[in-house]
């Protein structure tokens, strides 16, 4: 797999933790923030938001407000998953 550099923002104090969690566990920083996004993005990918949009990437404003309203009025029952399908375009 190719490596990208991306730089991004810390406050000190947030980059202290990072030197001292990588320190104790004999990692590096890159490591501790890779597993972290890791687990943040799998978890993400759990959500219910998530699962009910990730097919629908191409769809217009108008379609997109519609679904988001749609699953604004969802409720925890309604989110409970049941069976899944998935379907395709020919």
């Amino acid at each position: 797999m190719a490596l990208k550099v991306m730089n991004f923002k810390l406050d000190e104090d947030r980059i202290y933790e990072l030197k001292s969690v990588a320190s104790i566990f004999n990692m590096t920083i890159t490591d501790v923030i890779s597993e972290a996004l890791r687990e943040y993005i799998h978890k993400l990918k759990q959500d219910p938001f998530y699962r009910l949009t990730v097919n629908v990437e191409n769809a217009s404003t108008e379609e997109t407000e519609e679904i988001l309203d749609e699953i604004n009025s969802l409720t925890d029952d309604d989110l409970q998953i049941s069976t899944v399908r998935k379907f395709t375009a020919e």
